[in-house]
């Protein structure tokens, strides 16, 4: 095995830190949580597994594919905006953010109330939706991608916006808390969100698949990394923008249906001489 495919293209010291906190405080937050709140180990392993894919395509060789191939780069970001995200929030990192809200929120003071109300407004639905299909969109607009691929802060900017905002949106959808009893979004609202994210998706991707002109001449200009038709580097990457997006909202949708069957309770019945009509 080849492990300097594991080392880093673009080694960022700042990428590296943040995933080894995120580890270290999931491992650190496990120790210390009581039995009863403890996630089991398909939940650990979930959601180290999606850590894991958002690191790879960040911060192995899989980085330098990605700015030289369109289709890498296309399922770099279906990793960094889908997979990862979602594997992350089906893990239920509920009780460990708890935890280290109990430990850092007096910490932070009057910081918390701004930081609430801006996690808050983006994640109002509509707020959501618009920038989880939005930045597909941006990113993928042929000038303001051609600098993305040129400009190395730029590039880390695309990357970075796409995976928080990935896990934003995916906590939003998956949230395990029941709508019955807290704030969290009803299950028909986020079934609507997974179907009005998925429609332009697949228009954008159906776009790219069935243009015959070159859309993404920047790796013409930059070279890729081996020999294959522009065409069928472009066909490929519109073919990943288009279905696998799609079927993950399809899957999405299963998942909330099946949740909200189990979640379906009886509603209280009335008293009987409320029942009977005068």
């Amino acid at each position: 095995m080849n492990w300097n495919l594991l080392l880093p293209y673009d080694f960022s010291p700042l990428t590296i830190l943040a995933y080894l906190l995120v580890a270290s405080g999931y491992i650190v937050a496990l120790r210390a949580l009581p039995g009863e709140e403890k996630p089991g180990p398909v939940r650990i392993f979930a959601f180290f597994l999606g850590l894991l894919l958002c690191y790879a395509v960040m911060q192995t060789r899989f980085d330098y594919y990605a700015q030289y191939m369109f289709f890498i780069h296309r399922g770099q970001h279906l990793i960094l905006h889908h997979l990862g995200p979602v594997l992350i929030a089906l893990s239920n990192p509920l009780p460990i953010l708890r935890f280290w809200h109990r430990q850092l929120a007096p910490a932070m003071g009057a910081w918390v109330l701004p930081i609430r109300w801006g996690y808050n407004a983006l994640q109002q639905p509509f707020i959501a939706a618009f920038l989880f299909a939005g930045l597909v969109y941006f990113w993928l607009w042929p000038p303001i991608h051609f600098d993305a691929m040129l400009s190395r802060d730029l590039y880390w900017v695309m990357n970075w916006s796409m995976l928080l905002d990935g896990l934003l949106f995916w906590w939003l959808i998956f949230d395990p808390r029941s709508p019955h009893d807290t704030p969290s979004l009803g299950y028909g609202k986020r079934i609507l969100l997974l179907v009005l994210v998925a429609v332009p998706q697949m228009v954008l991707g159906a776009w790219i698949v069935f243009n015959r002109g070159m859309v993404y001449d920047v790796y013409e200009v930059c070279g890729r990394a081996w020999p294959m038709s522009p065409i069928d580097d472009q066909l490929i990457g519109g073919i990943l923008t288009w279905i696998p997006p799609a079927m993950m909202s399809v899957v999405g949708i299963l998942i909330l249906i099946g949740r909200a069957m189990r979640d379906d309770r009886p509603r209280p019945r009335r008293h009987v001489a409320e029942e009977v009509t005068p």
